[in-house]
Formats: structure tokens, C-alpha cells, sequence
């Protein structure tokens, strides 16, 4: 839905096993980088990661991710909690670059509207 594509940079804000940061590294040509504050998740996305050879596209950093700066995003990935969400809408708006795509998955932003909207998937896409 964010047409991910070489180039582009994607975040991954709670990112878990790592599958979205892998993918978009393997499949799309991204530069991606998940952030996970679970040392357990991180080690294993990290392993994940170099299992599939991909260490010089993609990247797991401990910490979290309302502490990272998201500047040069292109694409960031969240699948959190809506109140979540809009704690990050702030830090959003901020740090991302106009035309900045933002996919979440299962919950929306209040205030924000989608660009586009996959009812099945529940997933959302948002264009700052």
C-alpha cells in the first residue's frame, strides 16, 4: 500500500520479529530499520536479519522508538495501540518530511485522514 521501492527508508516502530524490516529490505530495495524495546524480539530480528544477509540494508535498534529521530523516514510502519498512535502524531508531524507515508495496521489516527484504506486489512495509509 506505501509503494516501498529502493530509496525509500522505512521504520518499523515496534518491530518485533523483524518480517516488515526484512521484507522491505528483500523484496522492496529499502533502506529499513525497525525499532524494538524488547531485548528478546530484538536479538531475534537481528538474527533474522543476518541469516538473510541482509545487514547492509536492514537494521533493528534497541530503544525506544518515541526517542528516535524519524527524520529521514520515507515510510514509517507502526502496528500499536490507537492511543499510541496518537501520542505519536505529534512526533510525526514534526520529524517526517512532506510526502512521508505512514502505514498502520488494525488502528487509525484520530485527527488524520487516510489516503487510502483497506477495510479488510484494517490497514490505514497516510501521506503527511
Amino acid at each position: 500500500m506505501a509503494e516501498v521501492k529502493p530509496g525509500d527508508t522505512l521504520y518499523d516502530l515496534g518491530a518485533g520479529d523483524g518480517r516488515i524490516v526484512i521484507t522491505a529490505a528483500e523484496e522492496f530495495g529499502a533502506r529499513a530499520v525497525g525499532v524494538e524495546a524488547d531485548p528478546l524480539r530484538l536479538l531475534w530480528s537481528r538474527l533474522r536479519i543476518r541469516m538473510a544477509g541482509l545487514e547492509d540494508r536492514a537494521s533493528v535498534l534497541w530503544g525506544n522508538f518515541f526517542h528516535t529521530d524519524l527524520g529521514d523516514a520515507t515510510v514509517v510502519a507502526i502496528y500499536q495501540r490507537r492511543g499510541t498512535n496518537n501520542d505519536l502524531r505529534e512526533k510525526l508531524e514534526r520529524e517526517l518530511k512532506p510526502g512521508a507515508r505512514v502505514v498502520s495496521y488494525m488502528f487509525s489516527f484520530d485527527g488524520w485522514r487516510p489516503e487510502e484504506v483497506d477495510e479488510d486489512s484494517r490497514v490505514y495509509l497516510y501521506v503527511i
